[in-house]
């Protein structure tokens, strides 16, 4: 088809004209509009997701992410730990909770077993009770255990208690001074009862739980005094007196502050007749002939206010100190062996440089639960080893302890120790938790440890998989 002419008004070039489009051509677009679309027509997100009436999903900012994870990340690893630190808590309840099912004769004592607590080292004892609710208790309970408390505010009372249940148990035997009357019922009233009513005293094997290598150091020591030092308390010498000291002390010929003071006694004693000397004698008498006040004693009442304000210990002094335990004679009544005991772990560290340690720690709790169930439990079935020689400290690593395993018991717990412990003590202070520990034989030998057959922890394996499990008694009767 011939293209067509243009029209005179095309090729006119007057203002205002315009040229029509060639006919069978499409128009073309000549919007040159560069404007943004209105904010009201922006995308309304997923319309199955506006169809079921659910908001629109958005991302939360960057600050946002980042306190979510952060928070979120420790959420997680608190809960699955209280997760892990029950089912671990549990696995060791169910290894012992088939003793109580267990028969006891009416007149026969149950097992009793005996917990030693201290306070740790610059802290107070709520720590070691919580310590003790917290992974000992349930373990006890489970078992339907017994067990007295020997707890300790401060440093020395463990050590105290320890040698002061001893030394009782020989006095009941005959040892030591005669009592009285009043003195020996007191003592044995208990036993005197249950005697009467034919009640047995458990015959099997108690033990001692220890809990803390602060306590553990002062339970050692204990033994030792108890078993080793005398049943009553050694005579205190009496104080010296003055006058005996310096008579002991006087050189012949040269004076002395006694002989000063009868000079001077006799000098005022000797005008006696009051005519020999004129009334207005001591008038005129110059102040240099008179004796200058002493100001070297002090007043009586001061003195004794010295005396009052000095702090007194908590405590007798040990019986018998370790140096002499290789001369001491031990008791009569000292059996051939000890019973089982166990240290519990006990950590504790203080200060604000070691946060993240315990953060760590904070977080972990089910090794820690893991590790004193294993303990407890062991202590809670009875079994027992001796105690062996330590290989570290028989190759020279040791301290006094001899290359005994008693002496590295939580020996680790120490590290973690406040640094106002290694402070130089008072004289009214112990310290035993910074002296080295001394071993004698002689009790060493005797004494056992707890630990788990390997029956119990194939089986302790067993429940903790879930390939064993444990039925109640309860619901087996129903």
């Amino acid at each position: 088809m011939p293209n067509k002419p243009l029209s005179s008004a095309a090729t006119s070039g007057g203002t205002g004209a315009t040229i029509p489009a060639p006919t069978g051509y499409p128009a073309p677009n000549v919007s040159t509009s560069t404007a943004p679309p209105p904010k009201g027509t922006a995308s309304q997100g997923n319309p199955a997701f506006r169809m079921m009436g659910l908001p629109r999903l958005r991302l939360p900012s960057r600050n946002w992410l980042i306190f979510l994870s952060i928070t979120g990340s420790f959420a997680s690893a608190v809960i699955y730990d209280k997760y892990q630190t029950r089912r671990a808590r549990e696995k060791w309840c169910a290894l012992v909770s088939h003793l109580p099912y267990d028969h006891l004769d009416t007149k026969t004592m149950p097992r009793r077993l005996t917990i030693y607590l201290a306070a740790p080292p610059g802290d107070g004892l709520r720590t070691a009770r919580e310590h003790f609710h917290d992974y000992v208790k349930p373990v006890l309970v489970a078992a339907a255990m017994d067990w007295d408390v020997v707890e300790g505010r401060k440093e020395g009372d463990v050590r105290f208690k320890t040698a002061e249940r001893i030394r009782k148990r020989r006095k009941k035997g005959g040892e030591g001074e005669v009592m009285t009357e009043e003195e020996r019922e007191g003592l044995g009233l208990v036993d005197a009862m249950r005697a009467r009513a034919g009640t047995r005293e458990w015959e099997g094997v108690a033990g001692d739980l220890v809990v803390g290598r602060h306590t553990w150091k002062e339970y050692v020591r204990g033994l030792h005094e108890g078993w080793l030092g005398p049943v009553d308390a050694p005579k205190q010498p009496e104080p010296e007196n003055k006058s005996d000291t310096e008579a002991a002390t006087h050189t012949p010929g040269v004076p002395s502050l006694g002989d000063a003071a009868v000079k001077a006694t006799t000098t005022i004693a000797a005008p006696a007749d009051p005519s020999s000397n004129p009334p207005d004698a001591s008038l005129d008498a110059s102040p240099s002939s008179e004796a200058p006040p002493s100001t070297d004693s002090a007043p009586p009442d001061e003195t004794k206010e010295k005396e009052e304000e000095k702090p007194k210990t908590r405590h007798p002094p040990p019986y018998i100190l370790p140096l002499s335990y290789p001369s001491a004679t031990p008791s009569k009544a000292l059996p051939d062996l000890l019973g089982p005991s166990i240290g519990i772990q006990l950590p504790h560290i203080l200060g604000f440089r070691n946060t993240f340690t315990r953060i760590y720690r904070f977080l972990t709790r089910r090794h820690l639960m893991d590790s004193i169930g294993r303990d407890v439990a062991a202590a809670v079935m009875a079994s027992h080893r001796p105690y062996s020689p330590d290989t570290a400290a028989a190759s020279g690593q040791g301290s006094v302890g001899g290359g005994l395993e008693q002496n590295g018991v939580l020996r680790h717990e120490e590290r973690d120790w406040w640094k106002t412990t290694y402070r130089k003590r008072e004289e009214h202070e112990e310290s035993v938790w910074i002296e080295e520990m001394v071993l004698d034989e002689r009790i060493a030998n005797r004494m056992r440890a707890f630990q788990l057959t390997a029956e119990d922890e194939d089986r302790a394996k067993r429940i903790g998989d879930g390939r064993e499990k444990v039925v109640k008694r309860e619901e087996e009767e129903v």
